[in-house]
This record gives structure tokens, C-alpha cells and sequence, in this order.
């Protein structure tokens, strides 16, 4: 990376943050842009290594999968995301079937885009978690996302919550399945980082999740 900030692990007792995942700058952690507060100025803000687009979708059963994808707005900065983080809803208080999606820029939150068809994901489950617990888990993944904690980023493409009546899901999506190796230290660190416990995630691909029989698609990989 060519930027002056890394991804830590720190518990702090604040009101401003619902995660113990922070972005540091220069060795001092950036606390979330408050509600109200103007932009930083452009020459102090820090770039993130990519550039990476919020999306949201709300069910409508009038409209086809591409036009219920709402692109809300891009960012590659660190104040920006804070920004925009600290002004739109939580996950726990959109409606539910809705999803908001996480992903580089240029890359849509579908399965034929070209970025992802070749691809997987590996889903967390996020069952018997409170609304508080889920949206520190979503605000986990887009920090470990955003803030490169891979060796792998090339091989990442953006994540995606799907806020459900009986179990919510989160998931992280690759570009290739067949990259075992990669596919597994993607899943080792998020389940370190993220300290979940065994058998909390499975990898599923895309083409599996295509053409699915039922509701349930089968595992490649499970940690």
C-alpha cells in the first residue's frame, strides 16, 4: 500500500464508534466524521487504496434485479467514508429484504457482473445476534474491506448484507473460486479478525448460488 494508514484492532470506551475495528492514521485512531460536520479539506484527507461505491436495494417485485440496485455514491478517502457512514441508516434499521452492498468501484453487486461471475463468497452467519451486534458485525467487514487487511485484495471484490425476517446474512465476495489458497486466507483472517467462532462461515460460488434447487446451496469450503 502507498498510504500512511493501517487497519488495527482496538476496544475504546466511546460513544462515537460501534466497532473495535478502526482506521489509524499516523498512528492515531480517526474517529467517525459527527453527524452535521463539514468535509475535512481535501489536504489533509488520507486515500484508501481503492475507490469503493455503496449501493442499496429495496424489494419490488414490479421492477427486474438491475433496476432495484441503487448506487448511492462513491468514496477514497477515509473522512468520506465516516462521512457517509455516519449519515445513512444502519443495516438494522432499513427495511427488511432490503441489502446494502459494499464493492469496488466499476464492480456491481451481482452475480454476472464480469468481476464476479468466476466468483464466490463466503457468508457469515449472523443468526441469534441483537440489531447492535449486526450492524458492529457489517461496520467490522467494510472496515477489514476498505482498510486492506488481505494479502489477497486482489482478489476481493466488496461485500453485501441482506437484512431477512428469520436470519440476516453477510457476505464477502472473491473474484475467483478456484483460488484455494487465496479463497481460505481470505476466510482465516475474517474469522480472526472478526473473532468468530468454528464453523460460523461457508464459501459458496456464484454458480452454485445460480442454480440452486431449493433454498439452500451447497459448501465448498466451511470455517
Amino acid at each position: 500500500m502507498n498510504t500512511d494508514f493501517k487497519l488495527v484492532r482496538k476496544t475504546r470506551n466511546t460513544t462515537c464508534s460501534t466497532s473495535s475495528i478502526e482506521l489509524t492514521i499516523h498512528g492515531s485512531p480517526m474517529d467517525p466524521v459527527a453527524p452535521g460536520m463539514k468535509m475535512v479539506s481535501s489536504a489533509v484527507k488520507h486515500p484508501l487504496e481503492h475507490t469503493w461505491t455503496l449501493w442499496y436495494l429495496e424489494s419490488d417485485r414490479s421492477k427486474s434485479w438491475e433496476e432495484l440496485q441503487n448506487e448511492i455514491t462513491s468514496f477514497d478517502m477515509v473522512e468520506d467514508f465516516w462521512s457517509l457512514y455516519t449519515h445513512i441508516k444502519p443495516p438494522s434499521q432499513i427495511r427488511l429484504c432490503s441489502d446494502y452492498s459494499l464493492f469496488k468501484k466499476g464492480i456491481q453487486p451481482m452475480w454476472e457482473d464480469e468481476a464476479n461471475k468466476f466468483g464466490g463468497r463466503w457468508v457469515i452467519t449472523t443468526s441469534r445476534r441483537s440489531k447492535l451486534e449486526l450492524d458492529k458485525l457489517w461496520l467490522d467487514v467494510i472496515l477489514i474491506l476498505i482498510g486492506e487487511a488481505f494479502e489477497h485484495t486482489e482478489e476481493i471484490c466488496g461485500a453485501v448484507i441482506n437484512m431477512r425476517g428469520k436470519q440476516s446474512k453477510i457476505s464477502v465476495w472473491t473474484s475467483n473460486g478456484q483460488n484455494e489458497s487465496a479463497i481460505v486466507h481470505i476466510g482465516l483472517k475474517l474469522r480472526e479478525t472478526l473473532k468468530l467462532p468454528p464453523l460460523q462461515m461457508k464459501y459458496q460460488l456464484h454458480k452454485d448460488s445460480m442454480t440452486k434447487q431449493g433454498s439452500s446451496v451447497k459448501s465448498v469450503y466451511s470455517l
